[in-house]
C-alpha cells in the first residue's frame, strides 16, 4: 500500500510555515516557540490570486498560484522551506473505521487499504490514502478507532508541485476544516472552565464557499459547507460601478468605494450574511438532537466587515466573536497591529497549519 499523502496525520519536529492556497489569496504564517513554552507570530503574509486561478478548490493555473507563492514567501521574510499545506474539505472523503488491536503497522496497512474499497468511490491507484489511529474502540478493549482519509491524486499532486516550483518542501498536508479546528481550539481553551459543555459555532466565510463546524467539547457534533462567501459582495460592486473583478476587489480591500457604497452595498450584504448564519443553525437545529449554540465565531476574509458581529450577534440571539488565531501570544514587534486584527480572520487556516510542527 503507497501512502503518498504527504503525512497527513504526522506532526513535525522541525519548524514550519503554514502555506493556505484559498480562491482568493495565499496565505503564509510562521510561529516560533512551541505550544507548551508559548507561541510567538513571526511574519505572515497575504497575497492575493487572479480571478480564476483556484476554482472551487482546483488549482487551475498553477503558474499563477506558483507565482503568488513566491512572492508571498518573499513578502514575509520567511527564511524556512518546509511548508504545511491543506485541501478543500470537499476534496478529502474521511472515514472512522473499526480494526482489532495489535495489528502490526503492515497489517493495518492491509486492513485500511481493504476496508476503503468501500467508502472511496475510485480505484484505490487514482487516490491518495492515509490513516490514523485514534485509540480504543468506544466499546470494544480488543479492537482500535481509525481514521482514513483519502482524496483523488491530481489534488495532492497539484499542491505539491506548487510549494515546489518555489523551492518550498511540503512535508504535511492537512485538510482545511482540522486546520480551522486548531486554531479554533486554542481560543476555545482559554474561554472559562476550556469551553466544556458549551457548542460552539465556527463560521469562516471565504471568498465562495463558508464552512461551518460545530463543537461540543471538542467533538465535532456538525460539519458543512454552504455556497455563500465574499465573492458575492465583489459582484454587486462590479455591477454598480461598472468594475471589473479585479478592480473591484482590490477597492473593496482598500476602502476606496464611493459614499453610497456602505449603504447601498455593504449593509444588504452584513444582513445577508446574518441571514445565511441564521439558517444554517436552524438546520443544525432541525438535524441534530441540539436546541441552543452558545458562542458564534466568525473567521475569514469577510468577518472583519464593520458591524457584522452585531448583526449576526442580534439575529441568532448568540455571543458572536471573530476568531482571531493569534489572541493571547507574542507578536514580533516588526509586525503592525493594526493591519494584522484586520487580517487576522482570514489567516485562521494558515495558522492552524504552522501549528502542525507543534503536533496540533
Amino acid at each position: 500500500m503507497a501512502f503518498d499523502f504527504k503525512s497527513l496525520f504526522s506532526s513535525q519536529n522541525a519548524p514550519l510555515a503554514g502555506l493556505d492556497l484559498s480562491s482568493s489569496s495565499v496565505k503564509m504564517v510562521e510561529f516560533s516557540g512551541s505550544l507548551e513554552s508559548g507561541l510567538r507570530l513571526e511574519r505572515y503574509a497575504i497575497e492575493m490570486l487572479p480571478k480564476g486561478a483556484i476554482t472551487d478548490g482546483n488549482i487551475e493555473d498553477i503558474v499563477a498560484v506558483s507565482e503568488a507563492v513566491k512572492r508571498a514567501w518573499k513578502k514575509s521574510g520567511s527564511k524556512l522551506k518546509n511548508v504545511a499545506m491543506a485541501l478543500p474539505t470537499a476534496a478529502v472523503i474521511t472515514k472512522k473505521i473499526i480494526l482489532p488491536a495489535g495489528l502490526s503497522e503492515e497489517e493495518l496497512e492491509v486492513q485500511v487499504e481493504s476496508e476503503a474499497n468501500q467508502y472511496i468511490p475510485f480505484a484505490l491507484d487514482e487516490v491518495s490514502l492515509d490513516f490514523s489511529v485514534i485509540g480504543p474502540a468506544p466499546n470494544s478493549a480488543e479492537e482500535i478507532e481509525v481514521l482514513l482519509a483519502a482524496s483523488r491524486k491530481e489534488k495532492v499532486e497539484d499542491r505539491v508541485a506548487v510549494a515546489q516550483a518555489v523551492g518550498l518542501k511540503p512535508v504535511i498536508l492537512d485538510i482545511e476544516s482540522y486546520a480551522l479546528r486548531s486554531s479554533a481550539e486554542r481560543i476555545i481553551r482559554m474561554m472559562p472552565d476550556e469551553g466544556e459543555g458549551q457548542i460552539i459555532a465556527l463560521f469562516s466565510i471565504g471568498a465562495h464557499t463558508t464552512t461551518i463546524s460545530v463543537t461540543l467539547n471538542g467533538q465535532v457534533i456538525y460539519e458543512r459547507e454552504q455556497a455563500f462567501g465574499g465573492n458575492l459582495l465583489t459582484q454587486e460592486i462590479m455591477r454598480a460601478y461598472g468594475m471589473s473583478a479585479d478592480e473591484a476587489e482590490a477597492k473593496k480591500r482598500g476602502g476606496e468605494l464611493p459614499g453610497t457604497y456602505e449603504r447601498d452595498l455593504l449593509q444588504p450584504f452584513t444582513d445577508n450574511i446574518a441571514l445565511e448564519v441564521t439558517r444554517v443553525l436552524q438546520f443544525f437545529f432541525t438535524s441534530t438532537p441540539y436546541s441552543r449554540v452558545d458562542k458564534i465565531y466568525l473567521a475569514g476574509g469577510c468577518a472583519s466587515i464593520p458591524g457584522l458581529i452585531e448583526v449576526v450577534g442580534t439575529r441568532t440571539q448568540a455571543a458572536t466573536s471573530l476568531l482571531n488565531p493569534f489572541k493571547g501570544l507574542q507578536i514580533n514587534p516588526s509586525i503592525r497591529e493594526k493591519q494584522l486584527r484586520s487580517d487576522s480572520p482570514s489567516l485562521v487556516v494558515a495558522a492552524g497549519l504552522a501549528m502542525r510542527r507543534m503536533g496540533e
